[in-house]
């Protein structure tokens, strides 16, 4: 059997035993969405890419430990992932200074009106996920970005998946409401 259809459990066990390759298919395996969701939490390509590093390191030197009876290894990672963003954050208030545009080359067939238009809508987002609270952020970072169902969020976060339900049902009537245009409100002149 080749290591990377083995079970994280079991590339777990293999790295702790000495095997820097079961190391480098976990990585490879899981790199990618804790940098997503790390880069959705804080807005911050470097505090995105200082967690994932944390994450594995943290495996590595064995501060990660994994106990199968109380979950998936992924759903480990990814609330190692959410503390050291959370982390991050309360140590560096600037966090949300360093937002990544989309850096997606166009096509050459849109007109720069409408590719400006879709960059500030992306950003307009991109902000508005931003400002929520923490805990609405991640759910929403988790389930609509990540598309991971209640349950596993729920084991992320340590909570009931009702909580995780009434969380994002709240995070995204926060965000429609804060995406809502704004009308302006009808002048009164004074006489």
């Amino acid at each position: 059997m080749r290591l990377s259809e083995l079970a994280d459990e079991h590339l777990l066990t293999r790295l702790l035993a000495g095997d820097e390759e079961s190391f480098t298919v976990l990585f490879h395996r899981h790199q990618q969405r804790i940098f997503r969701f790390s880069l959705e939490m804080s807005g911050s390509s470097s505090i995105a890419e200082e967690v994932t590093q944390e994450v594995f390191l943290g495996i590595l030197n064995g501060d990660v430990r994994h106990d199968p009876e109380r979950g998936r290894l992924s759903s480990l990672l990814m609330g190692v992932a959410r503390n050291q963003v959370l982390r991050l954050i309360r140590k560096d208030s600037r966090y949300a200074e360093d937002l990544v545009g989309d850096e997606r080359p166009g096509n050459g067939a849109g007109d720069a009106l409408s590719e400006l238009t879709n960059r500030e809508l992306v950003e307009s987002v991109k902000r508005a996920v931003l400002s929520l609270p923490p805990n609405y952020r991640e759910v929403a970072a988790m389930c609509d970005l990540e598309e991971m169902d209640y349950a596993e969020a729920a084991e992320v976060l340590g909570c009931p998946i009702g909580t995780v339900r009434s969380r994002l049902h709240r995070a995204r009537a926060m965000l429609a409401d804060k995406l809502r245009p704004k009308t302006p409100s009808p002048s009164r002149s004074v006489a």
